[in-house]
């Protein structure tokens, strides 16, 4: 069997048929896999606060800190990973496809093991330089060092989820990915209280159900994929494959960095915008933190609709298909206004009573928080049409202009005119700053998908 029908035996094809079917039903398993890691997180916030305490919450605050960070710079790697597979994909080349898988294992393994030693090793270290407090800093290091012991398979995890997605298939992880979350939150209350046959860990019992939710979820993921004989899979006459392709790994590090970066600014001028607003006193920085806690849901749609637009414009790209790759730009723009439209007039509707769900009936931080949504809350659509642009421009291999987009307009308009008007204009400025800082990320990405050689980029230096 030739490697074409061989490719297009073994899984659904992203460059023919329905653009929209196919976006949505893609987009889908991404979005609901994203609400399921953020309900995870909150539900074993909820376990550790009822049965720990407060000084256990600001422990796991600052060990997710830690965690983020990690995401965050794997994040982009995988996501280089994505598109390098699709392309290859799109070009027909299962081989070169192979090669990608190869390397990218060998690369992610070495690197989570060194990550999981080091983080082991350097715990205290590095949560001293985070200034964690004294009382907090003892639960901290056992919860860290636990969770830094399953980076080798929360790493493998995301190296699989983006091979998966780079040649169409996002339902898979979102299974196994629901698998790790529900025996996250069975396992939590059990090891952290010690009932029936498990013992009592505390704080430890925490990080041990997630070491043992992602354990069980990576190797079964991997039987899984093993028995149903994916393509992708490393075989035996594989093997040689195992091996560190430079170019390869030159081009995930290149092209997956300032895909992570982005992340950190964006963590960045949220951080700013949390010190300007703990100016105006703790009702304030409650309700921005609800109002932030509420929009990180209100902007799933577009980071599944801009992760889904990757994968099925780079296997286009590799196709040769650019009309088809313009057809998905826009498909991905509507659906975006769509879904992200509809969540927020759902969500302004009944904006009081999902405020009030999280802050005490008391003070005044509802109504600030009632009164953020307002003005907040419909730019996310916005928001939603620079991602999605950015996500087909990251696909062609151009990862660097959508960095410096996020950058100006997150730091340089956002966090100035925040902090400039509003000690002249009152509170109101560090709200409408971001449809502002929105807007201008929204103009400058669809102006270089109009004018920009986004369309030149490559991912590796030869496509032979």
């Amino acid at each position: 069997m030739s490697e074409q029908a061989t490719m297009k035996k073994a899984r659904p094809s992203l460059t023919e048929g329905p653009i929209t079917k196919t976006l949505i039903l893609f987009s889908l398993p991404i979005l609901l896999g994203n609400v399921l890691q953020s309900l995870n997180g909150s539900i074993n916030t909820i376990w550790i606060g009822k049965y720990l305490g407060e000084v256990a919450l600001a422990a796991t605050s600052n060990a997710n800190i830690i965690m983020f960070f990690l995401i965050s710079s794997i994040f982009g790697i995988a996501m280089a990973a994505v598109i390098l597979i699709g392309q290859n994909l799109g070009a027909q080349k299962v081989q070169e496809a192979k090669k990608v898988v190869g390397t990218s294992t060998v690369f992610f393994l070495v690197l989570s093991i060194i990550v999981a030693a080091l983080g082991w090793i350097f715990s205290s270290t590095i949560l001293g330089w985070m200034n964690t407090p004294l009382d907090v800093k003892e639960f901290a290091v056992t919860y860290t060092r636990i969770i830094f012991a399953g980076v080798p398979f929360m790493f493998g995890y995301n190296l699989i989820m983006a091979i998966l997605r780079g040649s169409g298939d996002a339902k898979t992880p979102f299974y196994f990915l629901l698998l790790s979350a529900v025996l996250d939150v069975a396992l939590n209350p059990l090891l952290i209280q010690g009932m029936g046959p498990f013992p009592k860990m505390g704080i430890a019992g925490s990080a041990v159900a997630t070491f043992i939710a992602q354990l069980v979820s990576f190797v079964l993921l991997i039987a899984y994929l093993y028995k149903k004989k994916y393509f992708l899979r490393i075989t035996k006459a594989d093997i040689p494959l195992l091996r560190i392709n430079w170019s390869i790994i030159r081009t995930l590090i290149q092209k997956g960095l300032p895909m992570g970066l982005n992340m950190v600014v964006v963590s960045m001028s949220n951080l700013m915008l949390v010190h300007l607003v703990n100016a105006y006193g703790s009702e304030s920085t409650a309700a921005f933190g609800v109002a932030m806690q509420i929009s990180s849901y209100v902007q799933m749609p577009a980071m599944a609709i801009g992760g889904a637009v990757t994968s099925m414009a780079a296997q286009n790209i590799g196709a040769g298909k650019w009309d088809r790759v313009n057809r998905i730009t826009w498909t991905g723009v509507s659906v975006n206004i769509l879904m992200t439209g509809l969540i927020v007039a759902v969500l302004h509707l009944f904006n009081r009573e999902v405020v009030s769900f999280f802050l005490p009936p008391e003070g005044k931080a509802i109504d600030i928080g009632v009164h953020i949504n307002n003005i907040t809350l419909w730019s996310f659509i916005i928001f939603g049409i620079f991602n999605v642009v950015a996500g087909v421009v990251r696909s062609a291999g151009s990862v660097v202009f959508p960095l410096l987009v996020a950058f100006v307009a997150l730091l340089l308009v956002r966090i100035p005119l925040a902090t400039a008007l509003s000690h002249t204009y009152g509170f109101d400025v560090i709200w409408w700053s971001f449809p502002v800082s929105f807007s201008v990320a929204a103009t400058l990405n669809l102006l270089y998908y109009r004018f920009g050689k986004w369309k030149q980029a490559r991912m590796l230096a030869s496509r032979a």
